[in-house]
């Protein structure tokens, strides 16, 4: 299980406004969130239910704020929460240059180049 660092309350509307944009940009890999449809719309769905609460002064920041921490473990990759956190950009795997001899490297699959384009663009939505 991956380790993440708890939302702080002051960051609450930040990260309220960067997970809802990311979870309804279809470019994102929230919008997919890791299961399928069905638990892609549970989690917009809890996530809308924390932003309700907040804004309508249901919930105090640092209750919401746990939430969403909570929400960010139960939904998010290792690799997605580092990107929204403000880490670095994702880098595209550097090729380098083959000698003249050498073997050719090993050319990534669909699926690694889906996952790079998806952190590239969740990139976009970062709260750091």
């Amino acid at each position: 299980m991956a380790v993440y660092g708890g939302i702080q309350a002051h960051e609450v509307e930040r990260w309220l406004n960067a997970l809802t944009n990311a979870a309804y940009d279809r470019r994102c890999p929230l919008s997919k969130v890791h299961g399928g449809n069905a638990r892609a719309r549970t989690a917009r769905q809890d996530l809308l239910h924390l932003a309700t609460a907040f804004r309508g002064g249901e919930r105090s920041r640092e209750t919401v704020a746990d939430g969403l921490s909570r929400w960010c473990q139960h939904y998010l990759t290792e690799a997605e929460w580092y990107v929204l956190v403000g880490g670095r950009q994702p880098v595209a795997q550097a090729k380098p240059t083959p000698r003249v001899m050498e073997q050719p490297t090993e050319v990534p699959t669909a699926d690694e180049q889906a996952a790079d384009d998806a952190l590239e663009v969740l990139y976009q939505h970062r709260v750091g």
